[in-house]
């Protein structure tokens, strides 16, 4: 039995569609004409070029076969001969289509099939197009959905125009959701894929508290107030730091509310998560202390190169300091983006006395003097023996019981000592075939030329292609904890500043850049001047 359906059938069934999906109407007719097209190719043959047109207005289809103008014909059904072409239109050339209209035809069920077929297709993809298009634009955004169904743990959520999925480890630890429960979550990710475009909801997600803070918070939703960091241990405990761009407002207290009120509301969303919320401040250190809190802080030594906080507490705090299984040292860590050792006051006393002792031999051993003046150097603060060698030697002198003639002999044998060390490197070096010119590249001795000789980097060209990484390692951040690798001059006091210094005037040596090279990437650009 053949199907057919009129110009005011086909217009209803496009508005209805329309709406239904939440997609242009154009885009149901364009679907539409291409049905059509496919079952016309079926009727006239696979190899006819046909196009279909709907009004738009009207709901009219017109079909019409394209023969495209040759000199020669070879396929029939898609080519037609230039002076036939020229028979039925005066300007037609080479290369140009000429339009042959073809009657309506009737849809048989195969046919009718068919073209359901592409219009669902069609209407499909243009859902999932505006799906990821509507989704992808709102990463970032706190949603609101009801639980579609639970599969091995996920949640599947119903957003109204499109589905969401929370996956079993973005879910606050303890929760449970039923079908047709309500829920709020954090759009972290929207992604194309084979099924459809997949969009990735969090409760866990460090930004999902932060979403929540500025909707409780109207000094954060209006810049005032700004969250610096966020360290979540989910369901359990969470730090925040934060500051305010205003003098007159006090940032802790705008995030607390009355009586705790704006904050409860954030706790009440994350299923009772404890959150510490502080005053950041640019002052490591100071951000340290209070991060720390409630514990107290003695003590605290940076190290800005491995991006290390050294904490000394009192004994009696360690555990406070510490927290429960390690939590509050680690949200700490987590806030701060540096890795932190916390010690007691006892060990790092102990420690103290070992590295006084430790310098104590390595004077005694060095530089030949005896234990008493070994560790009377090691107390004034002289920890190397590059120190005594460099240092004024009034400096020594200057030190009660020490004259003149007893800190020039200490200065000599340091000077001795390190010259033998030097040697003994230099003879190294040469062993492992290090290239005599890289003592040309300032800040660079014989000892680091056998780290370098170890690591196979023996010429020039060779340390011009290495990268401040290599010299001087790098840290790499995930799940929360920092993992360091050293570099080839670990055992060294080399800055990452210094190491791209090196390795800049290696690339003037060996050629590969100019001093004008320099002088151009220094110079500012003018105004108007593309980059």
């Amino acid at each position: 039995m053949a199907v057919s359906a009129n110009r005011l059938e086909l217009l209803q069934i496009a508005d209805a569609v329309a709406r239904e999906k939440s997609i242009d109407r154009m885009i149901v007719i364009e679907a539409m004409q291409d049905a059509i097209e496919k079952a016309a190719k079926a009727r006239y043959g696979a190899e006819t070029n046909i196009k279909v047109d709907i009004n738009p207005k009207s709901g009219e289809t017109r079909m019409w076969r394209l023969l495209e103008v040759v000199e020669t014909v070879e396929e029939y059904g898609r080519q037609i001969g230039l002076k036939d072409a020229q028979g039925r239109n005066g300007a037609a050339k080479l290369g140009d289509f000429v339009t042959e209209p073809l009657p309506p035809i009737e849809f048989g069920r195969i046919a009718a099939q068919s073209a359901k077929q592409v219009i669902v297709q069609k209407v499909r993809d243009a859902e999932r197009d505006r799906m990821y298009e509507e989704y992808i634009n709102r990463v970032g955004e706190i949603v609101n959905g009801t639980v579609k169904r639970v599969e091995y743990g996920n949640v599947i959520v119903d957003l109204g125009r499109g589905e969401a999925i929370i996956r079993r480890d973005e879910l606050i630890p303890r929760e449970l959701y039923r079908y047709g429960d309500r829920v709020r979550a954090y759009i972290y990710d929207v992604r194309r894929e084979q099924r459809g475009p997949q969009i990735f909801l969090s409760r866990t997600h460090p930004q999902f508290m932060a979403a929540l803070f500025r909707q409780e918070v109207p000094e954060i939703y209006d810049g005032i107030i700004t969250i610096r960091s966020i360290a979540r241990d989910p369901g359990s405990r969470a730090k925040i730091a934060v500051t305010s761009n205003d003098s007159s407002i006090d940032p802790v207290g705008a995030c607390v509310g009355m009586r705790g009120s704006r904050v409860q509301a954030v706790v009440a969303e994350l299923q009772g998560e404890k959150i510490d919320i502080i005053p950041w401040t640019e002052d490591v250190a100071g951000l340290v202390v209070s991060a720390l809190q409630p514990a107290d802080v003695a003590k605290v030594v940076l190290d800005e190169q491995a991006e290390r906080i050294e904490v000394v507490v009192p004994d009696e705090q360690l555990s406070l300091a510490i927290g429960r299984r390690g939590q509050n040292v680690r949200l700490a860590s987590q806030l701060l983006g540096w890795d932190i050792d916390i010690l007691t006051e006892q060990e790092e006393s102990e420690r103290r006395q070992k590295e006084f002792a430790e310098r104590s031999t390595l004077f005694m051993a060095a530089i030949d003097v005896d234990e008493m003046v070994a560790q009377v150097l090691a107390s004034e603060g002289f920890s190397s023996v590059e120190e005594l060698a460099y240092i004024d030697v009034s400096e020594i002198a200057s030190i009660q019981g020490f004259d003149d003639e007893t800190a020039g002999e200490i200065q000599q044998r340091a000077v001795d000592y390190l010259a033998a060390i030097e040697k003994a490197n230099d003879d190294e070096r040469i062993t492992l075939g290090v290239a005599d010119e890289l003592y040309e590249i300032p800040g660079l001795n014989a000892a680091m030329l056998v780290a370098l000789g170890k690591e196979e980097i023996r010429t020039v060209d060779d340390f011009a292609g290495c990268a401040a990484d290599d010299l001087v390692g790098w840290t790499e951040r995930k799940d929360g904890e920092t993992k360091r690798f050293d570099g080839t001059f670990k055992d060294f006091p080399v800055s990452r500043e210094e190491a791209e210094e090196m390795i800049l005037q290696a690339r003037l040596k060996a050629g590969w850049i100019t001093e004008a090279d320099l002088a151009a990437a220094d110079q500012p650009m003018d105004e108007g001047q593309p980059a």
